[in-house]
């Protein structure tokens, strides 16, 4: 794969601003990011006696690498190398609740919070130091940790950095920089690479034991019987436990704990009831189910008439499908219970795992650690529920709790179906006079906090039910996120009907309602081009009035030849925009594919994509994060759907959801970055792929000359398409 980064130290950059330090950016009062929520400067940054330096942060680690560019982002402020930073990540013991991470915030909350309490902490040892050397702080100098020769350890002492932060701070000049802005090498990837102990699917503990979960077949089953003699008799098998529906086997071995749960499996009777829409139908249902409807957007006078193009879009449910299935560790020790996970939020975790087990929550403590891919909602937090309630039953030995595939593909919470509806009229002079759109999907959270949603929480004697589904309210919104286009139009309308029932169970997938807002949005874009003959590139910048969305699409354009690509047969082109949530980063995207018609087969060739993200970090982490985007939406929008019967999930194992693999990995990637030093983070991470569903969209349509508009495009829908 081909990987390109332009940054603004380069030279090589296509468009480049310096502006002044952030000293002016927080709003009067208000603390930045989120030092709102916890304002003291020790919560973020302690420095010991002997001169180490400690940054705590809420987020968490998930191979998008923060880890690398929070502590950048420390290591810059304070003047140090980053190699003298220790990072804590997420631990309810430990670090600021920062509650999830999650919507591409970590820069934005977490880093913009430890860029500003790291300059505060420097402005307090210097004026230690200046008290020390009775020297006015304005001569005084910062380098490699120290104040003209004086160790930050040596100033620091007692409650020095127990002081508030302030809404401004005395920010380094970007012009000046050392650290940010430039790669640096990911300090999670060596332990990786070495098999050292970082994911919690790795984690051993003394005296632990290994538990497995019967599952039930089906949502809604309730266990009628179960003979647990033949399991409780199997070698290694410590204890067999029954909490109502729920069931959890313990054994010293892990095949031992597989091997038992598997023979309980033959031994449990169900009941099962059909509770789920007929699978074809899936989007009428949508449609027809109770919604709460609202206008979100409205701009001019909107309305019918004649020669509007119109257009329907169609998303499926589809997995997080972590390559890891997830797992967790648990300790009940003296009353008081300790989880190990991956869970994306692990202060909202403990309060749900303390409302379930009734436990105080000051004696539960949750520690992330890395998972084996997810960017979501997935089980992770489900299984973390389960180690908990095992945990309880076998006091005093760590439980290690590890999901099975077809755990994890029947039960995780899926990023959910989407309907959505586009009309709209090009002028006669080539600008879109009315844009309609309308969408139907289900909440895209369900994370934890409250303790029924978690999928164990369910199933015990005294069940918790799922709280009453909510919409995240925009501007960030969740099933309407990017809904609003960025472009502007004589006239607009938006309306969300938020559906209140869920067929499946559902929850936050990387970007949300984005993925297929965007999807849509971008496809109906080239649509209405087409109906005003102008070129997709040139429609895009006609509408939009942002001159750094101007930046990001123009780059892509003309990184990728736009302008001196040439027809051939088979073969097309295509584009797509967005700013993520209309408020972080910008990206552009432009690919090229080529169709075999007699298969249906979908090869995707060059991509290009161009990203605005505000004050670059890491450029590497950037780059990392949109090819990662780019290749995760490729393998959505070609190939995956959760498929199911009317009783039960399908979608169990990987040739029931198949996913791109790699040979089908596009022909190369170039991802190119516009640089805004002294500008706010954006963040990065779920940036990629709508822009990505949108550009491959067109150009399957402009390969074949005709548009599908049901998601996945796979090659037997699109064989089916074109024989039509």
């Amino acid at each position: 794969m081909n990987r390109r980064s332009f940054i603004a130290s380069s030279g090589a950059l296509v468009v480049s601003f310096s502006l002044l330090p952030r000293v002016a950016a927080a709003q009067a009062g208000k603390l930045p990011g989120s030092l709102s929520q916890e304002p003291m400067l020790d919560a973020w940054i302690r420095i010991a006696a002997d001169g180490r330096i400690t940054v705590f942060t809420g987020k968490a680690e998930l191979g998008q690498g923060i880890k690398t560019a929070l502590i950048q982002v420390a290591a810059e402020e304070l003047v140090v190398d980053p190699a003298r930073i220790e990072l804590v990540t997420a631990d309810t013991a430990r670090t600021p609740d920062e509650q999830y991470t999650a919507g591409s915030q970590s820069m934005q909350e977490s880093g913009t919070a430890i860029l500003h309490a790291a300059a505060q902490t420097r402005a307090v040892l210097t004026g230690l130091a200046a008290k020390r050397l009775g020297v006015p702080a304005e001569r005084l100098s910062v380098r490699d940790g120290a104040v003209n020769g004086v160790a930050y350890g040596e100033l620091v002492a007692g409650e020095a950095l127990h002081v508030r932060a302030q809404p401004q701070s005395p920010l380094r000049d970007p012009a000046g920089r050392t650290v940010m802005g430039k790669p640096l090498p990911r300090v999670d990837i060596p332990a990786k690479l070495t098999g050292q102990t970082i994911y919690v699917q790795d984690l051993r503990l003394p005296g632990m034991v290994h538990a497995r979960v019967l599952r039930p077949p089906s949502y809604g089953a309730r266990l009628r019987a179960l003979d647990t003699a033949q399991a409780a008799r199997m070698p290694g098998v410590l204890k067999v436990m029954r909490d109502g529906s729920f069931v959890a086997l313990v054994a010293e071995g892990e095949f031992q704990a597989i091997s038992a749960v598997r023979a309980l499996a033959k031994a449990a009777q169900w009941d099962e009831h059909a509770t789920l829409p007929e699978s074809k139908e899936i989007y009428q249902k949508i449609r027809t189910l109770p919604s709460q409807d609202s206008v979100i957007h409205e701009n001019g006078k909107s309305g019918s008439g004649a020669a509007m193009l119109e257009a329907e879009y169609l998303r499926p449910y589809q997995m997080h499908a972590s390559i890891g299935p997830s797992c967790a560790v648990a300790l009940y020790r003296d009353e008081a219970l300790t989880v190990w996970t991956h869970s994306q939020g692990v202060y909202p975790l403990r309060a749900a795992l303390a409302e379930m087990t009734g436990m105080p929550g000051e004696r539960i403590r949750c520690i992330h650690m890395e998972g084996a891919g997810c960017y979501g909602h997935n089980a992770a937090d489900d299984a973390a529920a389960d180690a908990a309630l095992v945990a309880r039953a076998v006091p005093g030995r760590p439980v290690r709790v590890q999901w099975m595939r077809e755990d994890e593909h029947g039960w995780e919470p899926y990023g959910p179906a989407m309907v959505s509806r586009a009309r709209g009229r090009v002028s006669a002079e080539g600008t879109v006079e009315d844009f309609q759109y309308e969408l139907w999907s289900n909440t895209h959270s369900t994370r934890p906090g409250p303790a029924g949603y978690l999928a164990s929480a369910w199933q015990v004697q005294k069940p918790f039910a799922p709280p009453p589904p909510r919409a995240i309210p925009q501007p960030a919104g969740g099933g309407d996120r990017n809904a609003i286009p960025l472009y502007k139009f004589a006239a607009s309308r938006v309306v969300h009907h938020f559906v209140t029932e869920m067929p499946l169970r559902v929850s936050a997938l990387r970007a949300l309602g984005a993925y297929m807002n965007i999807f849509s949005i971008e496809s109906f874009m080239d649509e209405l081009a087409a109906a005003a003959r102008a070129d997709p590139v040139e429609f895009r910048l006609r509408h939009l009035q942002d001159p750094r969305a101007q930046a990001v699409v123009r780059t892509a354009a003309e990184r990728f030849g736009w302008q001196d690509w040439k027809k051939q047969p088979g073969r097309g082109r295509g584009f797509g925009f967005a700013r993520y949530k209309n408020l972080a980063a910008y990206t552009a995207v432009a690919c090229e594919v080529e169709v075999d018609r007699d298969s249906g087969r979908v090869r995707v060739g060059r991509v290009v994509a161009a990203n605005d993200s505000g004050d670059i970090v890491n450029p590497d982490g950037i780059v990392n994060q949109i090819e990662g985007g780019i290749v995760q939406s490729t393998s959505w929008t070609l190939h995956e759907a959760v498929a199911f019967d009317r009783t039960r999930i399908t979608s169990r194992d990987w040739g029931g959801y198949p996913i791109l693999r790699f040979p089908d990995l596009p022909e190369s990637i170039e991802v190119h970055l516009v640089n805004r030093p002294g500008q706010p983070f954006l963040g990065t991470g779920e940036a990629a792929q709508g822009p990505t569903a949108g550009a491959l969209g067109n150009a399957i349509a402009h390969a074949t000359g005709t548009r599908v508009r049901e998601l996945p495009i796979t090659a037997a829908r699109l064989r089916q398409v074109l024989g039509a």
